[in-house]
């Protein structure tokens, strides 16, 4: 038979729901057993509504008192390292909201906390958990599109004022940055998943609108491993939003259009034409069961990385890969380097914080300067 696994979620807030539904969604193998917020008014109406038998507004006592397998963790991003430690020192694996970290140098210490008890902490990142995903991967691994050539990655959305009155959030010591970070990383880890490693970036940052300390805008080219070209935006000031990523190979064009998630409906793909009787257009069409990208598909692959006591996908080294390059965004943007991949070890700022202590600081209320 198989194991349930009891899980403990910390943080109640709006992205609780999408825990809730992701531990229904494996179909018993998961139970949501504990539920942990600071404000005991809303752990306590959140574990009735859901039925969850144990409310908590302490941390620690809860991984003492429940011993979970695993913890959710959606709590603001400050909080997120030490959690994951402590979960993964009680015995749990962790699957945790992103940013995952503030650094590379919490991110080893994440590393090493694996190392030490045997368990992992994978970061949310359930763009690459869809079906249609796995299917482009096998696509381009067939070689029936050619080479990857060029890429591009927008995450243009929108976050008013009212978004960043939350104390929290637009502050480089508790936030970590802006759409780069907060918004952008989870179509850039998609488009690393689908092209692989990156090899340079050169980069832009800018806080043009919102009163915030940390940037509203960036933008990225990036030089990939396989010699593809790509160009990253990132966008908090976008009305009309949407997320877009764009792969053109030798042989067609694939192009994903949505804004928080997507199922095969929202991909296409334009070949090099003659098209007709194209063996291409045929494989294409021929989908497996569509998965969206939920928090269920990368929980339900959690559980079978679980089963099988191997390393969750996006832990390790794939976490590092997506947090290497935001950290070299940074880097490019505030020093005006072009940052190569593996150049950023101890003893560089930007190692130990994002933004290398490096971007100009403003408080919030403070008027943009747009000189």
């Amino acid at each position: 038979m198989n194991k349930v696994y009891r899980a403990a979620l910390v943080g109640t807030g709006s992205i609780g729901e999408a825990h809730v539904n992701a531990v229904e969604a494996t179909q018993g193998r998961v139970t949501l057993d504990a539920a942990v917020d600071l404000d005991a008014a809303r752990v306590k109406a959140f574990a009735e509504r859901h039925e969850i038998k144990h409310a908590f507004t302490d941390f620690p006592q809860m991984l003492r008192e429940v011993k979970p397998d695993i913890v959710l963790i959606a709590t603001p991003p400050a909080e997120h390292t030490h959690m994951s430690i402590a979960a993964m020192e009680a015995g749990a694996w962790v699957l945790c909201e992103k940013p995952l970290c503030a650094s590379l140098h919490e991110l080893d210490q994440i590393q090493a906390a694996e190392s030490r008890t045997g368990r992992y902490t994978a970061c949310i990142f359930q763009m690459r958990f869809a079906s249609s995903t796995a299917h482009v991967k096998r696509l381009a691994a067939s070689g029936q599109l050619g080479r990857p050539l060029v890429g591009v990655c927008n995450t243009l959305w929108f976050r008013d004022p009212a978004y960043y009155a939350v104390p929290w959030r637009g502050r480089w010591e508790t936030d970590f940055g802006g759409p780069t970070t907060a918004l952008g990383i989870h179509a850039m880890d998609h488009f690393l998943h689908l092209l692989g490693d990156w090899a340079e970036v050169r980069a832009m940052a800018g806080t043009l609108d919102r009163a915030i300390e940390v940037e509203d805008i960036s933008m990225a080219l990036v030089r990939f491993k396989n010699g593809a070209f790509g160009s990253i935006v990132n966008s908090a000031l976008s009305p009309r939003q949407e997320t877009y990523i764009r792969l053109d190979y030798q042989r067609a064009t694939l192009e994903l259009k949505h804004l928080y998630a997507y199922t095969r409906d929202n991909w296409s793909l334009t070949p090099v034409p003659p098209v007709e009787n194209d063996s291409l257009l045929q494989t294409w069409q021929s989908f497996p069961p569509d998965v969206g990208s939920t928090h269920g598909a990368q929980l339900n692959a959690l559980v079978a990385d679980m089963d099988a006591n191997r390393r969750p996908l996006t832990s390790g080294e794939e976490a590092r890969r997506t947090l290497e390059l935001l950290t070299a965004i940074y880097k490019s943007a505030y020093t005006g380097e072009i940052v190569l991949r593996g150049s950023i070890h101890p003893g560089d700022s930007f190692y130990t914080a994002l933004h290398g202590n490096r971007a100009p600081r403003r408080t919030k209320g403070q008027p943009p300067e747009l000189g």
